[in-house]
């Protein structure tokens, strides 16, 4: 049955490959596709502040609040978080921005607000995680408040991560199957 289905592909991609405006009507579609999805990416990041505004849960540091591979809206929007929030930041040095909940705020005599963060699930707080030197995040580092979750949604993600090679052959199908796909 996929032996069949890739044969009708291939078939349909040398059709393709014989009519050049086909071929750049369907190349115009597939960039369409990808421009639209960074235009909705934008417009997240513009409406929420977030530089981020949709994250994956990599560990459970945060069960049973957040199971691995939950996906996390984010929202920045507002400057104030208080203990109890659920947000995601960034450490100095670090590519991977980290989930756990707001436990302490201190707030400075002149203004500046320092967190104090720590995984549901973890025994410690996150001062271990933090740059050296580092004993509080300042309102700075926090990429988002959590504002909504969608259920394991993200082991997709995970999964890709995890296998490089099925991202490329994913992607490579997909871009085939829009490529070869007929207008109604």
């Amino acid at each position: 049955m996929l032996k069949d289905i890739f044969i009708k592909q291939v078939a349909e991609l040398k059709k393709l490959w014989q009519n050049k405006r086909q071929l750049l009507f369907q190349l115009l579609n597939l960039a369409m596709i990808v421009f639209s999805a960074l235009m909705i990416w934008k417009g997240l990041m513009f409406f929420t502040k977030s530089e981020s505004p949709v994250v994956v849960v990599l560990s459970g540091s945060m069960e049973p609040a957040f199971q691995r591979g939950d996906i996390l809206f984010l929202d920045n929007s507002v400057h104030k978080v208080i203990e109890g929030d659920v947000v995601v930041f960034k450490i100095r040095d670090r590519e991977i921005p980290i989930v756990h909940r707001i436990m302490k705020v201190h707030e400075k005599p002149d203004g500046v607000v320092e967190l104090l963060t720590k995984g549901d699930n973890n025994r410690v707080d996150d001062r271990g995680l933090y740059a050296p030197g580092q004993l509080w995040l300042q309102r700075e580092d926090i990429l988002g408040k959590a504002v909504g979750t969608l259920r394991y949604v993200g082991m997709v993600t995970i999964a890709l991560n995890d296998y490089p090679v099925l991202k490329y052959v994913l992607v490579g199908m997909m871009g085939l199957f829009v490529l070869t796909s007929k207008e109604g």
